[in-house]
């Protein structure tokens, strides 16, 4: 939800944790492109005097810190105590917190220095509470959700935007001070024997470590699961744009639009959108600067992204909202859900491939930064100065530090409430978030984060039944049976 979260690799994008954009610190450009009008129309969307943003192209580029690293040279003996597969915010907040104990760690990735590629967008009390507080360049007091034409929801918990700059900035200089090294290059295979495992990479290096750790993302080929990978997916199409104006107000940020109003004229995609529902996710800037983000909360099978590009069109339009330059656009695929990854397994894993995406909102960036220090604790007490526990018993101790038996039941009841939304139609979705946003603050606040236990959970479940209308009760009752039972199912299991 805009409440999400979201990354992008070429394959899969992690999300919101929401998506966002480039810092201020990072200059827009300001110089207006020559723009050429196309007489084309996509699939069936006119371009109305507002006309459509999907002839304008991005004009951002790609960009690479300037920031002098300390890099891994092969004529050194290539053996350390961790190698980090991948520097996304993951990897490197890992490296940041094992390196602090004197673990020798080196991070591998084709190109350490590159800025990433998807925006953050987070709870200002996570990070404020994870000592990242600095790391944020934007934030609004209020957050609104928008649950149709005649209602809205005023949320009273601030809401921000990361500088990606500054918080890959201030990890690199952590991790640089506690001497960690870096290599440039892509890690094609991983071999194990009984306690040290090596990675040979694409320039026809090889490392060795005691332990592995896969913060490629989602499409990675390093971790195992021994159960179908069920997933529900979120998808969202978002642009940073210049507009002539936008009817937001500048200290709200808008985390759901579930209006549907601007399909009126549109009747196949209101049919479509009653089945399988899209909300907007706006930040606006200034009055003529906003970030735009159209998304599918979760959908099995994925939506596709002309779908979601059709009704962002038709949505702007709607709003009277014509798009000048488009500085950035985001293309958004998560993953959640599913099962976990196989506890343990000879790779440990960081960030999304680790399973720690949440399966109802695909919140992931500030609970990978708060869960990095754990995994580190744990790989601290196995590889640290005063002990040396490695192979079988070193994978066991950190796989369940970050899979203790208690997180794992609280992500399967996450994953329960993602089964029933993906059962809900716009009505029906609508009617939760309705009853969802009138709870206590501290369980839907606790929800968001990842922060209940299984019994506060539990408690969340029979007050949002005590808030829900009667046709939002219904829908509980008709459509949660199967979901309900094949969680009792799958916690039983855990805890044999």
């Amino acid at each position: 939800m805009g409440t999400l979260v979201r990354p992008f690799s070429s394959a899969f994008a992690t999300r919101k944790d929401h998506l966002l954009f480039p810092s201020p610190t990072a200059s827009f450009p300001s110089a207006k492109p020559h723009l050429r009008t196309s007489r084309r129309t996509h699939q069936g969307i006119n371009s109305s005097k507002f006309g459509s943003f999907l002839d304008l192209k991005p004009e951002s580029k790609p960009e690479c810190l300037d920031f002098d690293l300390s890099w891994f040279n092969p004529s050194d003996r290539p053996c350390f105590d961790v190698i980090i597969i991948g520097t996304g915010p993951g990897g490197l907040r890992l490296a940041e917190q094992v390196s602090r104990d004197g673990i020798k760690v080196c991070c591998i990735d084709p190109s350490p220095l590159s800025m990433w590629p998807n925006n953050y967008g987070v709870w200002v009390d996570e990070f404020e509470s994870l000592g990242l507080g600095d790391c944020l360049d934007k934030t609004w007091p209020m957050t609104c959700v928008h649950i149709d034409d005649n209602m809205t929801k005023y949320l009273d918990r601030r809401y921000g935007r990361v500088c990606r700059k500054k918080l890959k900035t201030k990890l690199f200089e952590n991790c640089v001070s506690n001497s960690v090294k870096f290599h440039k290059a892509k890690v094609w295979k991983v071999k194990h024997e009984e306690f040290e495992s090596a990675v040979e990479c694409d320039d026809g290096s090889e490392l060795k470590a005691s332990l592995i750790v896969d913060a490629s993302g989602f499409a990675s080929s390093f971790i195992e699961y021994d159960k179908p990978r069920n997933h529900g997916y979120q998808i969202a199409h978002g642009i940073l744009a210049e507009v002539d104006n936008h009817p937001f107000d500048l200290d709200k940020m808008v985390l759901m639009d579930w209006r549907d109003s601007h399909l009126g004229n549109e009747p196949y995609l209101r049919a479509n959108n009653s089945k399988i529902p899209t909300f907007l996710y706006a930040m606006p800037f200034d009055s003529s600067l906003i970030f735009l983000e159209e998304t599918s909360l979760v959908s099995r099978p994925v939506l596709s992204y002309m779908e979601i590009k059709k009704r962002m069109v038709a949505r702007l339009r709607h709003l009277g909202i014509r798009v000048k330059r488009v500085i950035e656009d985001e293309k958004c695929l998560i993953p959640m859900g599913g099962p976990l990854p196989r506890i343990p397994q000879n790779v440990m894993a960081i960030g999304g491939i680790s399973g720690v995406v949440h399966p109802s909102t695909g919140y992931m960036v500030a609970r990978t930064m708060a869960l990095a220090p754990v995994v580190a604790e744990a790989i601290a007490e196995c590889l640290g100065s005063t002990r040396m526990i490695r192979g079988k018993p070193l994978y066991h101790k950190v796989w369940n530090g970050l899979w203790p038996l208690e997180r794992r039941s609280t992500r399967e009841f996450c994953c329960f409430g993602m089964e029933t939304l993906l059962k809900l139609d716009l009505r029906g979705t609508r009617g939760f978030f309705q009853a969802f946003f009138d709870l206590d603050p501290y369980f839907w606040h606790g929800f968001l984060s990842s922060r209940l236990s299984l019994t506060e959970l539990a408690w969340l479940t029979a007050s949002l039944f005590g808030h829900a209308s009667n046709p939002s009760r219904l829908d509980i009752v008709s459509k949660c049976p199967v979901p309900l039972v094949r969680m009792l199912g799958n916690l039983a299991l855990e805890t044999i």
